[in-house]
């Protein structure tokens, strides 16, 4: 029988959900994967980074993101900013490695500026969490930072 896996992070922008997990083993490329999102209206931001073959084609709105780290240019910290304004963002950003500079401040902006849009991102949380962490998993995001992750079953698409 699997058991409940709790991880511990570092708040970059607060708060709690439970959500479906979404796994990336590599960057994610802010712009890349949001651009439809942003630009063509698709509300369920569906993944358009080709070179994601963990993301490609996949609806991020709504789902609890983990990844090492994102990637791409400086206009980052911008595009997750605005998914949070367009209510397109992923309930969560889990990073196992410290966050970036410029996605930290998008997601710090958003929790400060926007009005009743929740997108908690947590980092830190280690390599141990992105092994054991699978698509489909349901993730609990608490405000302190504590991330639980609840095996059964794993919804493959």
């Amino acid at each position: 029988m699997a058991i409940l896996r709790i991880y511990h992070g570092r708040v970059i922008a607060p708060g709690e959900v439970t959500a479906e997990a979404l796994v990336s083993h590599g960057g994610l490329n802010t712009l890349a994967s949001f651009q439809k999102a942003l630009q063509f209206g698709d509300k369920k931001a569906t993944c358009g980074d080709q070179n994601n073959p963990d993301l490609y084609g996949r609806e991020m709105a709504g789902k609890a993101l983990c990844l090492p780290q994102t990637i791409g240019s400086t206009t980052g910290g911008l595009v997750l900013y605005c998914a949070c304004a367009m209510h397109r963002q992923p309930a969560c950003l889990l990073f196992s490695n410290p966050i970036d500079s410029l996605a930290a401040a998008g997601s710090v902006l958003a929790s400060v500026w926007l009005d009743n849009v929740k997108m908690p991102v947590i980092d830190c949380l280690g390599e141990e969490f992105l092994q054991y962490v699978q698509t489909g998993m349901e993730i609990a995001v608490k405000p302190d930072g504590k991330v639980e992750v609840r095996p059964g079953s794993v919804i493959i698409d």
